[in-house]
């Protein structure tokens, strides 16, 4: 295993994302499936069928031919997480790759569409777990009763069944949505990735109220609980578009623990119970090869420029004290490849300068 650069020579045989960005042969992924710690082993079911793959979002976020951009360490840390079933706290500044590297391991692994969580100061657990729609079931039930009987019969839909364990109630479940984290713990034979962007945006309890749900590896729903025997089994919305799930008694259960990637600006710090509980992978700004992999994997056609377009962003990144994003350069890349590249030196001096505007203002701008 090469340690000088980013490309991995000879994988360890324990890892099972290896990070290049090339899909792995799914026989070959069931084959070597880590089990679980036994303190990390879950029961939930019965298992969802796989989750779609949208592979243009794939694309978007890697590029056409994604290029080895991790670390051995990197990637060891990353095989780490998935071995331990812990979630992975990703620091970094902006614009290194934390969020792409939820992708890198959905796409890799064949594990499905990424979920998207992105948390500010006003997000909240629930947010993440469901959303219940009560004005609208109230709403629902005032029009039922002032419906013709007939249409009341036919809008009841309750009376359809699903496996063995009697009617599945579907009328409260058509006001339940689970959001990201709720169905990333939907019981799957796969874990599901679970992208939480930005976790230092939450306020200070946040991070530590995620704790119970981490390690119970569950929640409850109150509103389906208190349902009881009259419908043990109720079919809500998930936040996969048009993809239902079966709640059992009120709890969602998981099989297969997410892969959890958070990521942190490191604008705050979190404490040291809720990093106890985390694998930590700290992600630098790219070195000058980690950016050409970078441009090459969005502009796979090289070009003359490409390497003196990266030496001119290495000397603006050292000028504003290391203040800017790997994306700023891909912006510029984009507008070499346009042809802005072609014209007066000055004028494309000047652009790249506005383009490779410094992050963070100034002292005494404020």
């Amino acid at each position: 295993m090469s340690t000088e650069d980013n490309v991995v020579t000879e994988a360890p045989g324990w890892w099972l994302f290896r990070g290049t960005g090339r899909p792995l042969d799914p026989a070959e992924r069931d084959a070597r499936w880590p089990s679980p710690p036994p303190w990390r082993d879950f029961d939930g079911g019965p298992l969802l069928a796989p989750p779609a793959t949208d592979e243009r979002e794939a694309r978007r976020r890697l590029g056409r031919t994604p290029s080895p951009l991790l670390k051995p360490v990197h990637i060891s840390l990353v095989n780490a997480a998935i071995h331990l079933r812990r979630p992975l706290l990703v620091n970094g500044p902006p614009g290194v790759g934390k969020s792409g590297l939820a992708f890198l391991i959905a796409s890799e692994l064949g594990l499905g569409n990424v979920l998207k969580w992105p948390i500010t100061s006003r997000t909240t657990i629930r947010d993440g777990l469901y959303e219940y729609d009560a004005i609208g079931r109230a709403q629902a039930a005032v029009q039922a009763r002032g419906a013709p009987t007939h249409r009341l019969a036919r809008a009841r839909p309750e009376e359809s069944t699903s496996g063995n364990r009697g009617p599945v109630a579907t009328s409260i479940g058509e006001y339940i949505r689970l959001g990201p984290l709720g169905t990333a713990l939907l019981p799957q034979r796969l874990p599901r990735v679970l992208l939480v962007d930005e976790l230092d945006k939450s306020d200070f309890a946040f991070a530590n109220d995620l704790l119970n749900i981490f390690e119970d590896g569950e929640f409850l729903l109150p509103e389906l609980s208190r349902l009881g025997a009259a419908a043990p089994e109720v079919e809500v919305h998930t936040a996969d578009q048009q993809r239902t799930a079966v709640v059992s008694d009120g709890v969602v259960r998981c099989k297969a623990f997410p892969i959890v990637v958070m990521t942190s600006n490191r604008e705050r710090e979190f404490s040291p119970a809720f990093r106890r509980r985390c694998t930590l992978l700290d992600l630098p700004h790219p070195d000058t090869a980690g950016l050409a992999a970078l441009v090459a994997a969005h502009f796979p056609a090289d070009s003359p420029s490409r390497a003196q377009l990266i030496e001119r962003f290495e000397r603006r990144r050292e000028q504003v004290g290391g203040g800017l994003a790997a994306d700023q350069l891909l912006n510029a890349a984009h507008l070499a490849a346009a042809g802005a590249f072609d014209g007066d030196e000055a004028t494309w001096l000047d652009l790249l300068e506005a383009v490779w505007h410094e992050l963070s203002p100034p002292l005494g701008t404020w």
